[in-house]
């Protein structure tokens, strides 16, 4: 998302729609026991996703809630997201 932002000369924009499929992704929570400290997880199978953030300063801040099987779902702040098999589609409104 960065590079593509970059590329069409977005640094803030609200990321209103965020539509797709990943082969692996990397999320993270916040720990029950500590707020300021994160939990990252890297998840080795597909996920349908869906989420919604922002840009500020040519730097994405996604969250997102990823599908996977059993009818699960995975929540977090997405750090990295694998497409290949898929697609991933962001809608974006820059901001000023």
């Amino acid at each position: 998302m960065n590079r593509q932002a970059a590329k069409a000369g977005i640094t803030d924009a609200a990321i209103v729609s965020l539509i797709g499929a990943a082969d692996s992704f990397t999320v993270s929570t916040m720990s029950e026991g500590d707020a300021l400290k994160d939990t990252i997880t890297k998840y080795r199978l597909p996920g349908e996703m869906t989420g919604s953030g922002e840009i500020r300063n040519g730097s994405a801040h996604v969250h997102v809630v990823m599908g996977v099987e059993g009818d699960r779902a995975i929540a977090g702040h997405l750090h990295e997201a694998v497409i290949g098999t898929h697609f991933a589609r962001v809608c974006v409104i820059p901001v000023s």
